[in-house]
């Protein structure tokens, strides 16, 4: 079975395994951009499936898989909103994390380390045993997530058409998937990389690599290609002025989220 894992990446973000939850340690910059981006979600979401964006426990009854999900910095605004959620990621430290602070704040959801790949083998291993060809391809469907997000992890992975086909086949038809990365652009390289690992040290140097960054045209054409529908593209800004992040519906050049429909 072919997997997109980078085992490299995954050891670079281990290291800081315990600090996911320390909002001045290695993983700062997620939390403070982690409102704008829940918006973001929140609100993709509930128009897909005709919700109210105001309602405190819109996800109800929705199932949620958060790919890369570290220490649970979503996972757990996700289940508070009602959704069952699953979160996956293949440091098992972080899991580990994820785990303990979900059990000190009292919500339940569901973590494993695996990856997509793996996920995806086990769950379509659970459905029923079929000896029609078309309805074994679907074995598992219903064990399949209305909503798969994959949040700053594409541009740390080793084969992003891959990575895009694995998420795609784990959202059920008419579900919603969420990606958000960093585009690969001048500026990126300026902001994403000089910028918040040198000069403003928000995350540790070589946090990224800017010729793994992802254009919008290139994460549109994974996409399509597993059959997905590219719905939105906004992008995420931040403002030195009030050190907040906002989401843009023009500027995308270093930020984006992409949503997509199956």
């Amino acid at each position: 079975m072919s997997s997109s894992l980078d085992k490299k990446e995954i050891e670079n973000f281990a290291k800081d395994s315990a600090h996911w939850w320390d909002e001045s340690g290695p993983f700062a910059p997620l939390h403070r951009l982690n409102p704008a981006r829940l918006s973001y979600i929140k609100a993709q979401i509930c128009a897909h499936f005709a919700r109210d964006v105001n309602d405190f426990i819109a996800l109800k009854g929705l199932k949620v898989l958060d790919v890369g999900c570290g220490g649970g910095l979503v996972c757990e605004p996700m289940a508070r909103m009602g959704a069952a959620v699953t979160g996956i990621d293949a440091d098992t430290q972080a899991i580990e994390v994820a785990k303990a602070h979900a059990q000190e704040s009292d919500l339940k959801i569901t973590y494993k380390a695996t990856t997509t790949d793996q996920l995806l083998h086990s769950l379509r291993k659970q459905g029923p045993s079929s000896t029609r060809a078309e309805d074994s391809r679907f074995r598992g469907k219903d064990n399949l997530f209305d909503i798969v997000l994959a949040l700053e992890i594409i541009e740390h992975v080793s084969d992003i058409q891959s990575f895009v086909n694995s998420c795609a086949a784990l959202v059920k038809p008419g579900g919603i998937i969420i990606f958000s990365t960093l585009n690969r652009t001048a500026k990126s390289f300026a902001l994403g990389i000089v910028a918040a690992e040198y000069i403003l040290r928000w995350v540790p140097r070589g946090t990224h690599n800017w010729k793994k960054f992802v254009k919008p045209s290139e994460l549109s054409r994974a996409a399509r290609a597993a059959n997905l529908t590219p719905q939105n593209i906004s992008g995420l800004v931040y403002n030195p002025l009030n050190g907040e992040f906002s989401i843009s519906k023009t500027d995308i050049d270093v930020n984006y989220f992409m949503s997509a429909i199956r």
